[in-house]
């Protein structure tokens, strides 16, 4: 628990859809959500007729700290569109030090009742304790979760030293050593399907106008049910522009290394419209990187997804 922190009178501004807060008379905001959500909602309505619009057949649906938290929740929305939506199911990680047996309770429920697809696990419970998230007071709840036989979407961070995506030594030699953890975790769980999301923090390996990604990021793709998301405007949007060109050589790197059958196209709804539109975050894959061939893009807009979450074979 944070204590000793400043009144700054820390609020929700609903009709503009921004957080705000006070100093010394000042207000100040932040936009995370984009500028254009009121109440701070994005519900499912609001991204059917932005998948609509986008051509965008069907979505995983994330879940996240900073989102809602209601397994139900979820499943209506999947229920409400059977033929458009998945969804993952929340994990309170930092409880799981602490309420263990509740956290795994919740899991199976959201799983085993409400039918959800997939689990999601942010590896930063790091705010609790600096304890490896692939073992120790972890083991039970990864017992248990991979028991359920979805798959399982890990959100990584940078380990417990760094407090920075931005590029410095620091950033990158604790993500390389949270991929060392999540090696360590497939070789006790390597039938899991599991899926990195968001990709790689792209912002820790900027150098100029390029990404230079070290070839230890793609030593866990060995494991052959290891996937990765695709998804670059939420990432670099405020720091290169459309369509993105300064990532291409990242993009083609990434199937080289992982190949286009491990790699799922994303977006991070609503989040990435701060950047660019729904439709402009599949354009810059589809209508620019030219050196993708039709059956790269068909495995990377949906082919890799389908198999995942077990809508077609292969």
């Amino acid at each position: 628990v944070l204590t000793g922190l400043p009144d700054v009178d820390f609020r929700i501004d609903h009709a503009a859809g921004r957080v705000v807060w006070t100093i010394d008379g000042e207000d100040y905001t932040k936009h995370y959500y984009p500028p254009n959500l009121q109440d701070c909602e994005f519900g499912s309505d609001s991204l059917i007729s932005e998948m609509d619009y986008a051509g965008v057949d069907m979505a995983l649906l994330h879940t996240n700290p900073m989102l809602g938290r209601s397994s139900a929740y979820q499943a209506e929305c999947v229920r409400r569109f059977p033929d458009r939506f998945r969804s993952m199911a929340p994990v309170d990680e930092w409880r799981i030090h602490d309420d263990t047996d509740a956290v795994i309770r919740e899991l199976e429920e959201s799983i085993t009742k409400h039918g959800l697809h997939a689990i999601k696990f942010n590896a930063n419970g790091y705010k609790i304790s600096a304890d490896p998230w692939d073992d120790g007071i972890y083991r039970p709840f990864w017992e248990a979760a991979t028991s359920l036989n979805v798959p399982i979407f890990i959100s990584l961070s940078m380990g417990p030293e760094s407090k920075s995506w931005e590029a410095s030594q620091s950033a990158q030699d604790g993500y390389l050593n949270e991929l060392k953890i999540l090696m360590r975790w497939m070789e006790r769980y390597s039938d899991t399907t599991t899926s990195i999301t968001h990709g790689f923090p792209y912002r820790a390996f900027i150098d100029g106008d390029s990404i230079n990604l070290p070839d230890a990021v793609f030593e866990p793709f060995q494991n052959p049910n290891l996937s990765m998301e695709v998804c670059f405007p939420v990432r670099i949007g405020d720091t290169f522009d459309f369509p993105y060109r300064e990532v291409f050589p990242t993009i083609q790197s990434m199937v080289e290394n992982i190949g286009a059958d491990r790699l799922l196209w994303g977006t991070d709804m609503p989040f990435q419209n701060r950047h660019c539109t729904y439709r402009q975050s599949r354009d810059h894959i589809e209508k620019y990187c030219d050196f993708l061939s039709q059956d790269d893009l068909d495995l990377i807009m949906g082919g890799t997804a389908s198999r995942i979450l077990g809508l077609s074979k292969g």
